[in-house]
């Protein structure tokens, strides 16, 4: 996989230590300055790696523009920031994307004018316990240690949901912490956390990390918890598999999926929507060689973004074939 360049970690410094100071500075309205800032995730998940691959084929290869890669809680933190003007670009869950456009959960105060330019990859739900923990099902999550991953993240939104499934309440039946990635690999390593709720591409680095610990690690089946999904949020999440090479697992894990979207503002200019979607399929070996979840990407399908409609520039270049 290759390393973010020198010149894109700082960038994604300054953005990250801009954001979190909460005085990130206005954006140009018409974009003409050249400037696009894209939000993604935790520093060590695939958001990151996938942003990161995304921003330097924009700054190669999309003329006058330089794309600057911006660390952020995920999923509905970049939807809000998009909101703000923070960002120009956001990685988000299908299902976070859609409560935005409704106006529900994070977004109760109004819906968010989201329009798409693809789906890119599906995100594979890790469920990861401490052998030594005692849970060998979701349900038995009561009364443990258990992170869900960052404040306004699109995992912290799944986890919830998952724990609700499984017949938990994620207030009052587990000891809930909201931990960064980073955060969380840690505790799982050294005791302080039993489990923890990751929803990402595959291999995630953390992940792969944390597997590489003293502590030996456990990963637990979701699919089990699909019909209630299901019933509660209908056509929303698929299943799949986590392959048991991706973290030198015993076997492959069945799991929950949702789609990754790449957004923006309605009012982003038709032109930019177009080529900043065209750039996705002309240097598909490139994103992919900045992490290998690129490779899911498909004309044929990325164009149906469920709640979330096109962008009309993005919807000129799937028309154009």
């Amino acid at each position: 996989m290759r390393r973010p360049s020198l010149a894109r970690r700082l960038l994604a410094l300054l953005a990250a230590v801009t954001l979190a100071a909460g005085c990130a500075p206005e954006p140009p309205t018409d974009l003409r300055d050249g400037h696009l800032v894209l939000g993604t995730g935790n520093t060590t998940g695939v958001f990151y790696q996938v942003g990161g691959a995304y921003a330097d084929v924009i700054t190669t290869h999309l003329s006058g523009y330089e794309a600057i890669v911006a660390p952020t809680a995920g999923s509905a933190d970049n939807l809000l920031r998009l909101g703000l003007g923070d960002v120009d670009i956001a990685l988000t869950f299908a299902d976070v994307a859609a409560d935005a456009m409704r106006g529900r959960g994070a977004f109760a105060d109004g819906a968010r004018p989201l329009r798409a330019l693809a789906v890119v990859y599906h995100n594979y739900t890790h469920l990861v316990v401490r052998a030594d923990a005692g849970i060998r099902a979701p349900a038995d999550l009561r009364g443990k240690r258990v992170s869900t991953g960052t404040v306004n993240s699109g995992a912290e939104f799944l986890a919830l949901r998952l724990i609700r499934a499984a017949g938990l309440d994620p207030d009052r039946d587990i000891r809930r912490s909201s931990l960064s990635l980073s955060a969380t690999t840690r505790g799982l390593a050294d005791g302080t956390l039993d489990a923890t709720f990751w929803s990402g591409g595959l291999p995630t680095v953390g992940i792969t990390e944390l597997m590489g610990a003293e502590a030996e690690m456990r990963f637990l089946p979701l699919d089990g918890l699909l019909p209630e999904l299901e019933r509660l949020y209908p056509a929303t999440y698929g299943t799949g598999k986590i392959p048991a090479a991706t973290y030198t697992l015993p076997g492959d894990i069945p799991t929950v999926t949702v789609g990754n979207l790449v957004v923006v503002d309605a009012g982003m200019p038709e032109r930019l929507a177009h080529d900043l979607t065209a750039l996705i399929f002309k240097y598909r070996q490139e994103l992919i060689d900045g992490h290998p979840e690129w490779g899911a990407v498909d004309r044929e399908s990325a164009g149906h973004t469920g709640v979330v409609p096109l962008h009309p520039g993005a919807q000129r270049f799937y028309d154009d074939g």
